[in-house]
């Protein structure tokens, strides 16, 4: 008897880590420190729920249907602002609105990727991508990344079969935090188009890169779209998560499969969503980069003081965005200290195991620390906890 799709794939990471909370009670003197979840737990900022409200009160087509590829005025947006920041041509009909980011990629995926063939991911992987990978009977092919947690094109090349479909890339990267350099995106561009695969690349924390200006020249390529798929979420920019908003950019043949997929899965994006993300992208600068400086100073306080944990045997594998990517120095698979840590240090944390193919080494030396929700003081508190444990 045949398996149905969900069972070949792993239980959702984050909602078994939430597990390991129950029964376990944290003395009032060291609360829970969640940072096991790459997601704002703050709603969006008052200004934006006020539009909100109006929204619902006064814009009836915000409780319709709408376009299956996504509000008109959004896509054509997100076209004027990624042709500035990245200075290429985007135009409104290369990019669609989805419901998250995921949903973004797994509509990729559909207009890619058939019974048995193959996309490469780099390791870590973020797990979702690998989960739908799995529903989906596609392969995943694992990179292992190289020095400072990046992955190399020349590697990937090795890979490459007749069934090899895509290469997908987080960056900046999750779990691992690091940001991809221009040249390495670069490259892997060169490389899918050389071999006449797709280059998917997920740019879900683009807005707290720690970089000036464009992070890379991908969309400044002639045809970009011929092998180009951006994946985008508004979840992080604007505290949207429960509002489930992201984007593909793509080519408009390619989008003309997306929404194939998207009508037979939602229909349409979250109207109240979309008109809010339009409305943050419209009047939130000033905000955003606001917000985009209290992460990257989360991120210097991992680096100032991570010394305190590497006299302890700990070692920083990668930084950025919403993440610091860590070895341990336990005699221990992450797979069973991440829920020690409930336990002794009330930790919730995630083990680099989640991250990779269970036949691969080096997840279970892993964890991934999601600092988005703990500010400079919070990163010492955890930093004290880590240090002070004797396992």
């Amino acid at each position: 008897m045949t398996q149905p799709r969900t069972a070949n794939t792993f239980a959702p990471p984050v909602m078994e880590a939430r597990r390991w909370l129950a029964g376990v009670d944290h003395p009032a003197n060291r609360p829970l420190l969640n940072v096991s979840q790459a997601a704002p737990v703050d709603p969006p900022p008052a200004e934006m729920r006020e539009a909100m409200a109006e929204i619902i009160r006064n814009d009836a087509e915000a409780h319709l249907y709408g376009p299956v590829l996504g509000l008109p005025a959004l896509r054509a947006e997100v076209a004027t602002q990624w042709a500035a920041a990245y200075g290429g041509a985007v135009s409104p009909d290369q990019v669609a609105i989805t419901s998250g980011c995921n949903q973004a990629f797994a509509a990729a995926i559909a207009t890619l990727c058939a019974e048995g063939d193959e996309v490469i991911l780099p390791v870590p992987y973020y797990f979702n991508h690998r989960m739908w990978l799995d529903m989906s009977g596609v392969k995943t092919v694992p990179l292992l990344v190289g020095d400072g947690m990046i992955p190399d094109a020349a590697e990937a090349r090795k890979l490459i079969t007749p069934r090899t479909r895509a290469i997908a890339l987080v960056s900046p990267n999750n779990p691992c935090g690091v940001e991809y350099p221009a040249e390495v995106l670069s490259a892997f561009l060169t490389l899918a188009r050389d071999h006449g695969i797709a280059l998917i690349v997920d740019e879900t924390y683009r807005d707290f890169d720690s970089r000036s200006g464009a992070p890379h020249p991908l969309f400044t390529e002639p045809d970009w779209d011929d092998t180009l798929i951006q994946l985008y979420s508004f979840s992080k920019a604007y505290r949207l998560t429960g509002h489930r908003v992201g984007a593909v950019i793509a080519g408009t043949a390619r989008l003309a499969e997306v929404e194939k997929f998207l009508d037979t899965v939602t229909i349409c994006p979250n109207q109240l969503g979309q008109r809010a993300a339009l409305w943050g992208m419209q009047h939130l600068g000033d905000w955003l980069a606001g917000e985009r400086r209290e992460i990257l100073d989360r991120r210097a306080a991992i680096t100032a003081y991570f010394p305190q944990l590497a006299a302890k045997g700990w070692e920083l594998l990668g930084c950025g965005a919403y993440f610091a990517y860590v070895k341990h120095p336990f005699a221990m698979s992450s797979a069973d200290l991440a829920p020690l840590l409930v336990k002794e240090a009330s930790v919730l944390t995630l083990p680099g195991t989640m991250f990779m193919p269970d036949d691969m080494p080096g997840g279970d030396a892993q964890l991934r620390i999601a600092f988005a929700n703990i500010d400079r003081a919070g990163v010492a508190t955890l930093f004290d906890r880590l240090a002070s444990l004797a396992h």
